[in-house]
């Protein structure tokens, strides 16, 4: 059987939270199987908040995390890099209660991880089975898992806007053929400049910086360097959706496709299988479905 992962040594970063706009230190951690991923704010000593979709206290431009009294702010991109390398269990120390936001993709957590190493324990690593489609929605927006074998995911991304029209609204990505390394960890956040006041009037993008995000005007990209694919905007989407799926505490076989979801609706979608215990099953898989098993290819 595929067994449990964690990493094989510490790994620091440090950075500033997107929305706090507060300086962070970050340590990953390594920890014994069935650990889970856990956060523990260093400024609150002895408590740790479990990754766990029933633990997501607010999706508000992130996913945020709460137990016991204590928070902590915008997991997914970390979450989904977690996810990308098959990593299991590991403990996350934070300065304060935010997760650095680095360039604004998964891809600096990727790289610090790969650096630290990664090493099997040994239990088996579990995932939850997809047996039956579950869907949730809100409005025109959608978000569904079903049946598949393997993690197959869509995207679709709705906005009218001179920019967003020019590029990609759609992606659909089978990861047993598609790497999560080289095509989607690097895609970055994004937003349109002239909503940045709003998102600032109510404490939000605080620490937003064409540093970690792809700034938007009414006609053109602003960063300098542009995009990193053609299919940013919607890879980001998708990146953003497998962090999210990852707080289920287990990696997916199954497919997943969100029509214009974002981190509310994700955890909807998470909280509603958790609920449905006929439409999943937890499984364990032979080392000859690695590759399938992990969800990438190097």
């Amino acid at each position: 059987m595929l067994c449990q992962r964690t990493i094989d040594g510490p790994a620091h970063a440090i950075g500033i939270g997107v929305h706090s706009g507060r300086p962070v230190r970050m340590t990953l951690r390594p920890a014994d199987a069935d650990t889970g991923i856990e956060f523990q704010r260093l400024d609150i000593p002895g408590r740790h908040v479990r990754a766990r979709a029933e633990n997501v206290s607010d999706t508000t431009l992130s996913t945020s995390l709460s137990e016991g009294g204590v928070q902590i702010a915008t997991v997914e991109h970390l979450m989904s890099a977690l996810w990308g390398l098959g990593i299991d269990n590991v403990r996350v120390e934070l300065s304060n209660e935010e997760v650095p936001i680095m360039d604004g993709s998964a891809q600096p957590f990727v790289e610090i991880i790969q650096g630290a190493g990664i090493r099997d324990l040994d239990e088996p690593r579990k995932y939850i089975r997809i047996t039956r489609e579950v869907s949730v929605s809100q409005g025109q927006a959608q978000a569904t898992l079903k049946p598949y074998d393997g993690f197959r995911a869509s995207y679709t991304f709705v906005a009218d806007h001179p920019v967003f029209n020019r590029y990609p609204k759609s992606i659909e990505v089978d990861f047993a053929s598609t790497s999560y390394l080289r095509e989607v960890c690097g895609a970055r956040s994004f937003g349109l400049m002239r909503e940045l006041g709003q998102a600032r009037a109510i404490r939000k993008c605080l620490g937003s910086s064409l540093d970690n995000a792809v700034g938007i005007s009414d006609d053109q990209i602003v960063n300098i360097e542009g995009l990193r694919y053609e299919d940013e905007f919607v890879k980001h989407k998708l990146l953003d959706a497998i962090g999210d799926l990852y707080l289920l505490g287990l990696p997916v076989i199954g497919e997943f496709d969100g029509y214009m979801s974002g981190h509310t609706l994700n955890n909807k979608l998470a909280r509603a299988l958790l609920r449905c215990p006929d439409a999943w099953v937890l499984q364990a898989l032979p080392t000859t479905n690695r590759q399938r098993a992990y969800g990438l290819r190097h």
